[in-house]
């Protein structure tokens, strides 16, 4: 779930709507007043890195869109080429034992509240996803995404063991099998091979193009009565969601434990000093 270099650009500019509060501009909701839909902006230039702070908002966000009755959630990035890319990796260097705890319990804090929304959930996916941002893409109902982009969890690759909730996230999009597999692998798929294997639902050929496939999925559930809509999800999703909670602790430990063992620091400085020198180039 670690963030990887990629081209930082702008994030987009914010549509017409009401907006909620977003103090820390880390993410931007916007509420259109016509469909009731929230749109939850990812915002943390250049690469959406997750850090405390920024899951910390993500988590207030999702709560604020649950608490003011919205009809669905979309989940998408200000960025024009990296939805996410994972958990910050600085905040797993040589890390202050406290905030990393926080780090870990926030996260495990947003998997809760948007795999287990009781709102329809869709992930418009405008640029790369690996580790943590397929992560919150998985944790969603639909997902559509553009060309030329990539999409996995590929925390193998990094020796990390992959977290229960991820687990979760791929057995519920893909065949047991080939979840198993290729979470084994540390797999990254590009847009076509995840729309092959239902990874995604489908493809856009733009942001708007994809956000609008989003509004059309919520749009779907119109004349399903709500609360009988979230029940049978939330029905659907307990199973995990309650093991989730059994093991949470353990979790929790685990990565605390991994993040401190001297073997994984030192391979994490290597690699943000290789990181720096691509940068420099």
């Amino acid at each position: 779930m670690l963030s990887s270099k990629f081209i930082s650009l702008m994030p987009r500019t914010a549509g017409i709507g009401r907006y909620l509060s977003t103090a820390t501009k880390l993410t931007i909701v916007e509420v259109n007043d016509k469909t009731g839909i929230a749109t939850l902006t990812l915002n943390r230039p250049p690469i959406n890195a997750l850090n405390l702070e920024f899951l910390r908002d993500v988590h207030q966000s999702i709560q604020e869109i649950e608490n003011n009755k919205s009809r669905g959630l979309i989940l998408t990035s200000g960025n024009a080429r990296i939805f996410s890319a994972g958990l910050d990796i600085n905040e797993m260097y040589k890390p202050d034992k406290e905030r990393a705890r926080l780090l870990w319990l926030t996260l495990q804090d947003v998997w809760a509240s948007l795999y287990g929304s009781k709102l329809p959930t869709a992930a418009a996916i405008n640029g790369h996803a690996p580790a943590g941002g397929c992560l919150l893409a998985t944790c969603c109902e639909y997902r559509v995404m553009l060309p030329k982009f990539s999409i996995g969890l590929n925390e193998p690759m990094l020796g990390i063991v992959q977290p229960i909730f991820c687990m979760f996230n791929f057995l519920n999009v893909l065949p047991r099998l080939l979840a198993e597999r290729s979470l084994n692998q540390g797999k990254i798929f590009n847009t076509e091979e995840a729309l092959g294997i239902g990874l995604v639902d489908d493809v856009a050929n733009s942001k708007e193009e994809a956000l609008a496939k989003c509004v059309e999925f919520i749009g779907s559930f119109d004349k399903v009565n709500p609360v009988a809509r979230s029940q049978s999800k939330l029905q659907f999703r307990a199973a995990n969601l309650q093991q989730f909670e059994k093991q949470r602790g353990k979790d929790l430990e685990t990565f605390v434990s991994f993040i401190n063992n001297p073997k994984m620091q030192e391979e994490l400085g290597i690699y943000l000093k290789n990181l720096g020198k691509k940068t420099v180039k």
